[in-house]
């Protein structure tokens, strides 16, 4: 699936802001303050909303202060998010519309839409429309369905304001754009890797994808070496290019039943526990591992991957997100880095602007004077040291 566009309204910092046109990467860039952690906050807690509930979500999102803080400030109305995406390439667009207001004191879905468009004409056909926990829904299979005439609806009831009715609807077979929707969102990964948190032994155990912040890369690395050995081959060999004298990396399940992770540098006899290893050298193991997934995630998000690894490496690193994304799973990714930027294409390029307490979003591609320097063979790196991104550095 591939995520379009996203618009947000009364969130944050983002008083009315649209991206357009995303492509399989996407690559942020902005002075700090503008909203780069704030967009990416978005898929965290519509994932949390569906996951859990609203409430819920809204309470990790803002440190226990809820709505008020979530809504942008000087600002009245619901919190408003719209996404539209596709299934594949040649399927219908489908548009996922979310507004969140406050009603003594308590968080509740004040609406809730997923439409479709069939074709290029016409209005979108409604497959889910709540407002305040009571709607209803399509039933059959829309892939079936040639006239709007022959939608079936079941009116539904929530047992509560604050829970997404694409939460109950996407358990069930007979509601299948909502499980659709619910089989993006729940597989959405936003990555916030610790370090620290990679190093210590863990509990023996089962894991495939790499955890939000990195504690099972142990697990992770034991499960690849034992179920896809190709693929960890591949990643050893990526990292052996990139750090001097790594030749290879194991977890070792002790008698007591920890799995350690272990490096060999080929210059010595024994191998360096994680916990003595340098944090590049963890940190650009940890992204191969997650990057060379098997199984990619739908949507990856990652924050400045740039830290801790040296310059030169990062032209790799961007054509390693960018070889995620064509195995078909969508990334965004925040940067301060010239030569990560360097690395990047002209529509794979948006900038954030903080004008008068709001962001706004532009996109490199629709900026006449960039475009002609890229096209002209510069790099769009370079063009930002430059000052050729207008309104980003910080006044």
């Amino acid at each position: 699936m591939k995520l379009e566009s996203i618009r947000l309204k009364n969130f944050k910092a983002f008083k009315d802001a649209e991206l357009r046109d995303i492509p399989r990467m996407c690559v942020l860039v902005g002075a700090n303050g503008t909203g780069k952690s704030t967009l990416f906050s978005v898929f965290g807690f519509l994932k949390d909303a569906l996951t859990e509930d609203v409430h819920v979500a809204l309470t990790r999102l803002g440190g226990g202060r809820g709505f008020q803080e979530a809504r942008s400030r000087n600002t009245t109305g619901p919190i408003e998010f719209e996404l539209k995406f596709r299934e594949e390439e040649s399927s219908p667009l489908i548009t996922y519309y979310l507004a969140i207001n406050e009603e003594e004191g308590v968080p509740i879905v004040e609406r809730e839409i997923l439409k479709y468009r069939r074709g290029s004409k016409g209005q979108p056909w409604h497959f889910l429309d709540f407002t305040r926990g009571q709607g209803q829904a399509v039933t059959n299979e829309p892939d079936n369905v040639l006239d709007e005439q022959q939608l079936q609806y079941e009116e539904q009831v929530l047992k509560s304001a604050d829970t997404l009715a694409v939460k109950g609807l996407a358990q069930f077979k007979k509601f299948p754009a909502a499980m659709a929707l619910g089989e993006l969102i729940t597989n959405w990964h936003v990555s916030d890797f610790h370090i620290q948190r990679a190093r210590p032994e863990q509990e023996a155990g089962h894991a495939e994808h790499l955890s939000t912040h990195g504690e099972n890369l142990a697990l992770v690395t034991e499960f690849l070496y034992k179920r896809h050995p190709e693929t960890f081959g591949r990643i050893i060999n990526q990292l052996a290019k990139r750090v001097p004298g790594i030749s290879r990396v194991e977890a070792k399940t002790t008698e007591e039943g920890r799995v350690l992770l272990r490096f060999q540098d080929g210059s010595f006899q024994d191998p360096f526990l994680a916990r003595h290893v340098s944090d590049g050298t963890i940190k650009m193991f940890a992204y191969l591992v997650l990057l060379y997934d098997p199984r990619p995630h739908p949507l990856l998000c990652v924050e400045e991957p740039e830290n801790q690894l040296y310059p030169r490496f990062l032209s790799e690193l961007a054509e390693e997100f960018r070889d995620y994304s064509r195995r078909g799973g969508q990334v965004f990714i925040s940067t301060h880095s010239p030569d990560f930027l360097n690395a990047c294409k002209l529509n794979e390029v948006f900038w954030l602007v903080k004008e008068e307490g709001y962001t706004s979003v532009h996109r490199a591609s629709d900026d006449q004077q960039v475009s002609a320097y890229m096209n002209d063979g510069d790099q769009m790196g370079y063009l930002w040291k430059q000052g050729f991104f207008c309104g980003v550095d910080p006044q």
